[in-house]
């Protein structure tokens, strides 16, 4: 029976397996019932507002304009093949705009920020300290194209390029997207290296003729005028020239993508949902006219008639949406910029597209590709031990206030494998006061790029997660290049059940602009503007060096002050020089303590220790210039590392050299021909350009200390000089790259060192300050005896200025016998001789 009913078994479970894959094989599955059209009808307005305001109050919907029908989204939208480029602002003096930004179709983010902000005297207030060549303009162009001349993309209003005068009959001025450029100067140019190349030789205000291919293939011909660089302070990483460093990522700022959708969410450390694809590689639509919405405008959006508008669309179809788990969507976002401003304003929303509500988030990235100026010589203060980078993060909530998560930090904690490469800023489980965000942005030496709440607001606080990232690759950072690592963060937006045909919306404000005190406490940024712990005398300096430019040179500002500093130190340092003198007086006394102690260390400095107590000299009294000078010396380097006025402030107007007092002078480039090691761009220790000015302020510390230190009196002290002199040099290597205005102020303070000195030796006096009583230690300077005389015998006191002289009798004032009283006497060492041996309890056998 077991048997039998064994085989039974056998012979049923193998014939199911048959007939279930027979059945797979040619039976075709069954098909799904379609929803009906009028589903949308079936949700009551009353039960849309029920299912959004749970999960976020301030969700904002737009229910006209956004229904889709069912039909339309089965299918993947057509979406444009190539991107396009359009640009908000100008470089136009006469548009107002202190901004030209570029942005890409191909993601709907933002490729480029410049500052076109002008002087008085028409030049650019920011331009690139590190480029002196002219400017074309930005033309994202790009590098890998292998089509025959250089193919013009985007052109900004106001730029040389868009100024263009045509040479060619019936040709309106002004390259236009769609020209390549094949020859500048009869020079035939093929690609943007070679472009690139061509215009490094040149300078701000050559004039150059350009070839150009238009559509139909007909040849056109211009004349530009260059100008200077503007700062371009959002920039791809692979548009960073010579500060372009491996393993950052060239990626546009401030993406947005879909989060959350039903339950599926962007896993960590990814960029966008599972089978979905980035939507920074998608391309968006351009959106007419660049307008949103005119019924709901974002913060300040469309109250100035002045405003440029930009906006982009993107629509995820239904079979895009539910390979990534959930159904159709909308991505829109448009960017509004006026004249005069540093704010640009944007607004972001996710469109549900299907016919039931959805429960859905979007993801806002943050911006990168920080200018990187200055990176390899700079020190950019930080309030936190571990230091900085070029780029760190910043952010300010209500629960923690001010915040800065270094860039080398986040980089330090990617390439460790055992903790997330992410760095939580807060998370929807932190508390509602950690999650109101008043800024949050990406922080260099001299400018900051944030994100603000809209006008009418004080904080953001629609976000449910921050989080602090790298837009680079970990592993290919290389080694003493991690201060320049591409740093950045993204915001998740707080989940809502958005019911169909309905939007999520958030309006905010993107603030680009330089450290200047007034435009940061305008904004609420003043945070970001750290001095350290020299603050007061950093400021104090700042404000005088403004107010002695007024002469029109930082540099001459900068020596009037040192005169100042000097002059009103010159008391004290009168009182050194005489200090220095009175110890070449004791040198001779020193040499014979030395010969007296010459194998008995401690009672040689015992025995000085007397004389200089017997005489009343204190050593350490010639220091105090020195140490008055410390917080002017921090106080000004650190001006020059935080105030955006010194920045690019030249040391003369005739010269392109030392044209940023705030960097080295850079006087040689010698990157080409001298080994990484010495020359590398934050791998050399001295840096890719040569140096003058430290190496005349090391001559010059070098020449006073011949000049001012004393004779050596003994082997030690001879040995102590030496090494002086040699730390000099060493400091010196360390010192190679500070600004060139810090070492105006060295050159310019040892100058007045050496001029003084010389001046204070014609006014010492002539006589000896020491009687010789004192010397021989009969005395001591306060009249009291040191020595063992024959009883009854009174010891003369030292001469005093306006007092009785040595032969006759003093007594001693209140103020000498409280100096008594505080520092009394010690009793004179006594010679090896005279000392007692130490007990011991051993035997001799």
């Amino acid at each position: 029976m077991d048997r039998r009913f064994s085989s039974f078994l056998l012979a049923s479970t193998a014939f199911f397996l048959v007939y279930m894959s027979l059945r797979t094989m040619f039976v075709p599955p069954p098909v799904q019932p379609v929803a009906p059209d009028d589903t949308l009808a079936e949700v009551a307005e009353s039960e849309r507002d029920a299912a959004i305001e749970p999960s976020n109050p301030d969700a904002t919907t737009e229910s006209e304009g956004s229904s889709v029908a069912s039909a339309d989204i089965e299918d993947v939208p057509e979406r444009p093949e190539n991107p396009e480029w359009r640009t908000l602002g100008s470089m136009d003096p006469a548009s107002g705009h202190v901004m030209l930004v570029t942005l890409n179709s191909r993601g709907g983010g933002i490729e480029r920020i410049e500052l076109t902000e002008r002087k008085k005297n028409g030049r650019l207030k920011y331009r690139r300290v590190d480029v002196l060549s002219g400017y074309l303009g930005y033309l994202a162009a790009d590098p890998t194209a292998t089509v025959e001349g250089v193919a013009v993309n985007v052109v900004g209003p106001g730029t040389p390029a868009a100024a263009a005068v045509s040479t060619t009959a019936g040709v309106p001025n002004g390259l236009r997207p769609g020209d390549r450029i094949v020859a500048v100067n009869d020079d035939p140019i093929s690609n943007t290296d070679m472009l690139s190349g061509w215009l490094n030789g040149t300078k701000p205000g050559d004039k150059v003729t350009l070839d150009v291919i238009r559509e139909n293939d007909k040849a056109i011909q211009f004349t530009a005028e260059l100008t200077e660089h503007p700062l371009d302070l959002v920039r791809l990483a692979d548009k960073g020239g010579e500060d372009q460093v491996k393993g950052n990522l060239t990626r546009l700022s401030s993406l947005l993508t879909v989060s959350k959708v039903g339950r599926r969410e962007i896993a960590p450390g990814k960029r966008a949902l599972p089978s979905l694809g980035d939507p920074g590689d998608f391309i968006w639509n351009v959106t007419p006219e660049g307008k949103l919405d005119d019924a709901e405008q974002g913060a300040g959006q469309g109250a100035d008639a002045d405003a440029q508008t930009v906006s982009f669309e993107l629509r995820l179809s239904e079979q895009e949406m539910q390979d990534a788990g959930g159904h159709a969507v909308g991505l829109q976002r448009s960017y509004s910029l006026r004249p005069g401003s540093y704010v640009l304003d944007m607004d972001v929303q996710i469109d549900n597209r299907y016919d039931k509500s959805q429960e859905l988030a979007y993801r806002l990235e943050g911006v990168n590709g920080i200018t990187l100026e200055g990176w390899w010589y700079s020190n950019k203060i930080s309030p936190n031990w571990g230091g900085s980078a070029a780029r760190d993060l910043v952010y300010n909530t209500t629960a923690g206030g001010h915040e800065l998560v270094s860039g080398y930090g986040l980089l330090k904690r990617a390439r460790k494998d055992a903790v997330a490469d992410d760095q939580n800023l807060f998370s929807p489980n932190s508390d509602a006061a950690a999650k109101d965000l008043q800024y949050i942005g990406v922080d260099a030496q001299y400018f900051t790029v944030a994100y603000l709440p809209p006008a009418d607001e004080d904080r953001l606080t629609n976000f449910r997660r921050a989080i602090g990232t790298l837009a680079a690759d970990p592993a290919e950072i290389p080694k003493h290049q991690e201060r320049a690592v591409n740093t950045t963060f993204y915001l998740d937006s707080a989940v809502a059940s958005v019911p169909p045909g309905s939007s999520l919306k958030q309006s905010l404000r993107l603030f680009a602009g330089p450290k200047q005190p007034e435009l940061f406490d305008q904004y609420g940024l003043q945070d970001c503007i750290y001095y350290g712990w020299f603050s007061w005398p950093a400021k104090l300096l700042g404000n005088l060096l403004h107010v002695l430019s007024g002469i029109g040179n930082y540099a001459l500002a900068i020596v009037l002050l040192t005169i100042i500093v000097r002059g009103a130190m010159f008391p004290l340092s009168r009182k050194a020089a005489v200090n220095a003198q009175r110890m070449q007086e004791l040198a001779p006394e020193l040499k014979k303590i030395t010969e007296q102690y010459k194998d008995d260390m401690e009672g040689r400095v015992k025995a000085q220790r007397e004389l200089q107590q017997r005489v009343g000299f204190n050593p350490l009294s010639g220091c105090l210039p020195m140490f008055l000078q410390l917080p002017i010396f921090m106080g000004l380097y650190r001006s020059l590392s935080v105030d955006i006025e010194l920045r690019q402030a030249a040391f003369a107007s005739w010269t392109t050299w030392a044209s940023n007092l705030a960097a080295p002078d850079m006087l040689y480039y010698w990157g080409d021909w001298m080994w990484d090691y010495l020359a590398g761009r934050g791998t050399g220790w001295l840096g890719p350009y040569f140096n003058i000015l430290p190496v005349i302020v090391m001559v010059l510390f070098l020449a006073q200390q011949k000049m001012f230190m004393p004779p050596a009196t003994d082997e030690q002290t001879a040995m102590t000089q030496k090494m002086m002199s040699y730390m000099t040099l060493i400091m010196g290597l360390f010192f190679f790259r500070v600004p060139a205005g810090l070492c105006i102020y060295f050159i310019t303070s040892s100058l007045w060192g050496i001029g003084e000195r010389i001046l204070v030796k014609k006014t010492l006096p002539k006589t000896p300050h020491f009687d010789k009583a004192v010397l021989e230690g009969k005395v001591n300077h306060r009249g009291g005896s040191n020595a063992k005389g024959a009883a009854g015998n009174r010891l003369a006191a030292p001469k005093r200025p306006g007092g009785p002289s040595a032969g006759e009798t003093a007594e001693p004032t209140w103020a000498d016998r409280l100096r008594q009283r505080m520092n009394p006497e010690e009793p004179a060492a006594p010679l090896p001789r005279d000392r007692k041996r130490p007990k011991t309890n051993k035997k001799r056998g």
